[in-house]
């Protein structure tokens, strides 16, 4: 686990402000009729316009059935994280979550939003605002002299106060010269245990809940995740910087 310097953590403000900005650039664009390749075309554009450099692209971890073909994670409805770029058309009132993490100068951010595409309907808007409630909740927990348990539970804590579906497998984790740094950030834990959290840490925090049950599915892709009972799943995600001062959200869109 890298601690990063005050300079250090200056260094890494450019690369939250291209993937913001990249996130609400897409956010503005989608529409029901365009595909995830769209999309995913859109911000291969920004990349190559900023001279930034995809960390996704050709990413393959030992989970993955193929290399990731594409510079967006985009998933769809009942796809909670990791899905591909496709042909797939977005229809109106498609839950989407895009995921995106880029490398600017060296160093890398990485963030996540999720929005309906054209009408809305109560039941995603509330899966939505409660993932970006638990994303705000273990943002305030990430203090110095903390502990990873108090940003996972408090993110656990709304999750399961709205009713929603938590599987830790996959969270949260560090960043910096790469996209996945130690620590792994859970999103269920008990306050006061695991690491102590010190001005320096850079975590990507990312809740993703699901609006029935715990489990999830693996496609043959390798890749995308998604429910096992079929519901709504929602993904919120912010590079954090701790600081002495408290957390600093280096991925914040205007």
């Amino acid at each position: 686990m890298a601690l990063k310097n005050p300079a250090q953590i200056d260094q890494m403000r450019p690369a939250g402000k291209f993937v913001a900005g990249v996130l609400s650039s897409l956010r503005d664009v989608a529409r029901a009729g365009m595909s995830l390749k769209d999309l995913d075309a859109h911000a291969h554009r920004m990349i190559d316009d900023a001279g930034a450099h995809s960390v996704y692209l050709g990413y393959h971890p030992s989970f993955g059935a193929i290399p990731y073909p594409g510079v967006l994670c985009t998933s769809v409805n009942d796809a909670a994280l990791h899905g591909l770029p496709s042909d797939r058309v977005l229809e109106d009132g498609d839950v989407l979550s895009v995921d995106f993490a880029a490398q600017v100068q060296g160093w890398v951010a990485d963030s996540a939003i999720t929005f309906q595409v054209g009408s809305t309907t109560p039941e995603a808007q509330k899966l939505i605002a409660a993932t970006e409630q638990a994303l705000a909740a273990g943002i305030a927990a990430a203090v110095p002299g903390g502990r990873m348990g108090d940003i996972s539970a408090a993110i656990g804590a709304v999750g399961r106060g709205a009713g929603y579906g938590i599987n830790a497998d996959f969270g949260g984790h560090g960043v910096g010269r790469t996209m996945h740094e130690d620590p792994h950030v859970a999103n269920l834990g008990k306050p006061g245990t695991g690491l102590k959290l010190k001005a320096g840490l850079v975590i990507a925090i990312e809740p993703w809940f699901m609006a029935g049950g715990d489990e999830y599915v693996i496609d043959d892709d390798g890749w995308t995740i998604r429910t096992a009972d079929g519901s709504l799943a929602a993904h919120a995600e912010h590079t954090v910087a701790i600081t002495k001062d408290g957390p600093l959200i280096l991925t914040a869109r205007d």
